[in-house]
């Protein structure tokens, strides 16, 4: 808790010291209107491109493959237009390097990279609890334990 808050006073410190220097190098109002612009343009990039990762998605369904790059570029598209809206250049820049395909590609990469080896750790674990109760080889031969049972004959009594 103690590192996010020193993390979150660092970051709006560096958000103000590089507000100033581009409000001493261009002007005030000209950097306030380069603040208050991102976020009508922060909107309209993620509609439009979550537009076009949508196309995408509905056609992987379509096609029957798993749609995880598409899911990947959508959650980055999001994260990309909310830190247009956080009014701020480094945030800013952040964001305009999520919403482009060129720079998005790499870390959506590696996102799937990292979920993908999340989710194989966790299938892993699901599987060792759920054979933790079985003893050798009942523990992997679903099979061999099946028998065959007869159902009962009716008896007529005269």
């Amino acid at each position: 808790m103690f590192v996010a808050f020193i993390l979150l006073i660092t970051w709006l410190a560096a958000e103000l010291y590089v507000i100033v220097l581009v409000a001493g190098a261009i002007g005030l109002l000209l950097t306030i209107v380069l603040l208050i612009g991102a976020v009508p343009f922060g909107s309209w990039a993620m509609r439009s491109e979550g537009r076009v990762v949508w196309r995408r998605f509905n056609k992987a369904i379509a096609e029957g493959r798993p749609p995880g790059r598409e899911v990947a570029d959508g959650v980055l598209i999001v994260l990309g237009g909310g830190l247009l809206i956080v009014p701020g250049f480094i945030t800013d820049a952040l964001g305009l390097l999520l919403l482009f395909p060129p720079t998005r590609a790499p870390l959506r990469a590696m996102l799937l990279r990292n979920f993908q080896s999340t989710l194989v750790v966790q299938a892993g674990r699901f599987a060792g609890r759920s054979a933790a109760g079985r003893t050798g080889a009942e523990r992997f031969d679903v099979e061999g334990t099946a028998t065959e049972v007869d159902p009962p004959q009716p008896q007529i009594h005269p």
